[in-house]
């Protein structure tokens, strides 16, 4: 890490800066103190993101925390919460693994307790940052014309480029999971699943706005590849338009993920989403449960075979997959199915 410019974190809209230290390899239980223990920034930041309440023994002050996290504010054999509670005198009570609650930390003095509080804050914040992701918001391309337009692709791509190296039928993606990623979050406990619930419906209105309260026309036209070297790619995907050629799809794409981002829900990865309808995928050859939302799966990025996808570019660059009308943004939960075989949805908004 640059010592000029160390690691952030932002936590409410505050910056924490990450002290430089040699970190260490540790197994799943064991947590490091993060390099927090001197840190000027937080030892002296007041706390105004939680209410510290006034005790006959002194003050309280009660966080959400979602239990897969407990371990890291604990750490190996309890040495994370004695150091913590140690350095600012306080006591920290955690619930029990797997116990969804709140971790309440008391002590004699506002500012002790406000400093104990920033001080998980920044543990939790960096390693929910290190949790896969759990959810997706997406547009689904699943369409029943979409879905024919596909599998007549995948049947003469098949039948006229098998032949190119690393072209099977296992690579090719689910037609009833076709979709566009806007963005993946990683919802650690139900509260968080419904706070994203509310979030998503917040943003109905701009949506409508964008749309008129209708149904945005799409059209599925055209294949492009991922990396630079057409001989060697990993990813296919389709191209998806707006019919009159507007950019609203892409703005609401972007409008939701500076909305989600903004309440701390999503880790901006782009400056623009890359909407890209996922069509083939090298992860799916060993490994049919890998989803292309975003994660790895079980395959090393390192094990993925290529595919030489020039003469699938050459004979199929242009073409139609179909037209259909996109009415609905879904929050997606990862690795579940519904009854049309699209991913189980947490929660929804329609655009009329």
């Amino acid at each position: 890490m640059d010592v000029l410019r160390p690691t952030l974190i932002n936590i409410n809209g505050r910056m924490y800066r990450r002290n430089v230290i040699k970190e260490e390899h540790y197994e799943e239980e064991d947590c490091s103190y993060m390099g927090l223990t001197e840190s000027e920034d937080v030892a002296d930041e007041t706390c105004d993101t939680h209410f510290i309440e006034q005790t006959d023994k002194g003050y309280r002050c009660a966080i959400d925390v979602p239990s897969v996290l407990y371990k890291y504010i604990i750490g190996k054999k309890g040495e994370t919460r004695k150091r913590l509670e140690f350095d600012t005198k306080t006591s920290i009570s955690i619930p029990k693994q797997g116990v969804e609650g709140q971790i309440v930390i008391t002590g004699s003095y506002k500012s002790a307790v406000s400093s104990a509080v920033t001080r998980v804050e920044v543990l939790v914040e960096n390693f929910r940052k290190k949790q896969p992701f759990t959810h997706f918001l997406s547009f689904p391309l699943n369409d029943s014309k979409i879905q024919e337009g596909f599998l007549t692709f995948k049947d003469e791509v098949l039948q006229q480029c098998s032949q190119d190296h690393g072209v099977e039928g296992s690579i090719f993606q689910n037609p009833a999971k076709l979709h566009l990623t806007i963005g993946t979050l990683a919802l650690l406990n139900d509260m968080e699943v419904r706070k994203a619930c509310e979030h998503l419906q917040e943003c109905e209105k701009f949506i409508r706005d964008i749309t008129g309260g209708k149904p945005l026309p799409l059209e599925v036209t055209g294949v492009e590849y991922m990396n630079d070297d057409p001989a060697m790619v990993d990813v296919l995907y389709a191209k998806v338009n707006v019919k009159d050629g507007s950019d609203k799809l892409q703005v609401i794409a972007d409008r939701l993920v500076e909305h989600f981002v903004s309440a701390g829900l999503m880790i901006r990865e782009w400056d623009r989403v890359k909407l890209h309808g996922t069509v083939m995928n090298t992860l799916f050859r060993k490994d049919s449960t890998v989803e292309d939302t975003g994660g790895t799966g079980r395959q090393a990025t390192s094990e993925r075979e290529a595919f030489d996808a020039r003469n699938i570019l050459k004979k199929f660059g242009a073409y139609c997959f179909g037209g259909f009308e996109l009415n609905t943004v879904l929050l997606s939960q990862r690795y579940s199915i519904d009854c049309t075989g699209y991913y189980s949805s947490a929660g929804s908004i329609s655009f009329s």
